[in-house]
């Protein structure tokens, strides 16, 4: 997989660098911008391409915070190793959730105080910041209060709801969105030229324009997966075939298959349950239950999902119980 910081393709989203731009070269760049969108969507990669463009003193080009992948400044930032960039992202420790620690945040403080080391701007890249703890969101609004000279804070966010209302009104606003079919089929085009193109395809629907979601899938049998839940929800299994589908996605080598078949499933079943809400043509297999009762089955499923991951419990056992609440037993 293509990492954020080293990602050169800009796909979907040539409005919001074209609108970066504008602000950088207008001489009045706001110092701190708040990217929101869906996960996976490419919020990372165009933080990253803006702060590239930045640090390489904003270099003209066809394609909007263009930089060219053997300029020493995107060489570094690749690498992690140009002096006048520093990244955040929650760090997960055992048996706790993923957070950006107050000590982080008062290393960027310090780090946006200091000189830049080769005269230009100096940029820190804040991920998944609604993951700061309440000391390190109150430490990052100090910086948006009295931000230093030529400095600029790029915060990434899937949630903004969750980020303190006196964060967000000090931050410049760029909402990115999902990609249309075909920004999709470019980058999974270049990225997995060797996927048939039916899987590639089956890829762009599952994904709903997140190419992050899409390589997730791709590395992770998502293909197979999701064709597996759909045929489990139009044939919800029972005896031995329950026992057969909990060997496949339960078993010793299939850690990473348990979550990602369960999420497939429960995706799959509140988009049906939401298009017969809305009128459409339901799924046949939604007129075994009324929907209230699909609905409280899937919240029940992912519960038992997240428990099994969080305590290590019986996957196997997981799936068979998963099966009876689906079918209303």
């Amino acid at each position: 997989m293509i990492l954020p910081r080293g990602n050169p393709i800009l796909a979907g989203h040539e409005q919001a660098a074209a609108s970066l731009g504008a602000a950088a070269r207008s001489g009045r760049l706001h110092h701190a911008w708040l990217f929101c969108g869906p996960p996976g969507i490419g919020k990372a990669t165009l933080a990253y391409r803006f702060a590239r463009w930045l640090l390489a003193g904003q270099p003209p080009g066809a394609e909007p915070l263009h930089v060219a992948e053997t300029d020493p400044v995107f060489r570094r930032v690749a690498a992690g190793s140009h002096p006048d960039l520093m990244v955040l992202e929650p760090q997960a420790e055992p048996g706790k959730r993923r957070i950006i620690k107050v000590d982080e945040a008062r290393e960027a403080r310090a780090f946006l105080n200091l000189t830049a080391a080769e005269g230009g701007w100096r940029v820190v890249i804040m991920d998944e910041v609604e993951a700061m703890e309440a000391a390190s969101a109150n430490t990052i609004l100090k910086t948006l209060e009295e931000p230093p000279p030529r400095t600029v804070l790029l915060l990434i966010t899937a949630s903004p709801g969750r980020l303190l209302p006196t964060i967000r009104s000090r931050c410049r606003r760029l909402d990115l969105f999902a990609l249309e079919d075909a920004a999709m089929e470019r980058l999974l085009g270049e990225w997995l030229p060797d996927l048939p193109r039916l899987d590639r395809m089956e890829l762009i629907r599952l994904a709903e324009g997140s190419p992050g979601r899409a390589l997730e899938l791709a590395q992770g049998e998502g293909v197979e997966l999701a064709r597996l839940a759909d045929a489990t929800l139009q044939d919800l299994p029972r005896g031995l075939a329950a026992h057969a589908l909990a060997d496949r996605i339960a078993g010793r080598e299939a850690a990473l298959a348990f979550p990602a078949f369960f999420n497939l499933l429960l995706r799959g079943l509140s988009q049906a349950v939401r298009a017969a809400a809305r009128g459409e043509p339901a799924a046949p297999w939604l007129g075994q239950r009324p929907l209230a009762e699909w609905v409280e089955a899937a919240e029940a499923v992912a519960k038992l999902v997240q428990e099994t991951e969080r305590l290590s419990l019986d996957r196997r056992q997981a799936v068979l119980v998963a099966m009876d609440s689906l079918r209303g037993r």
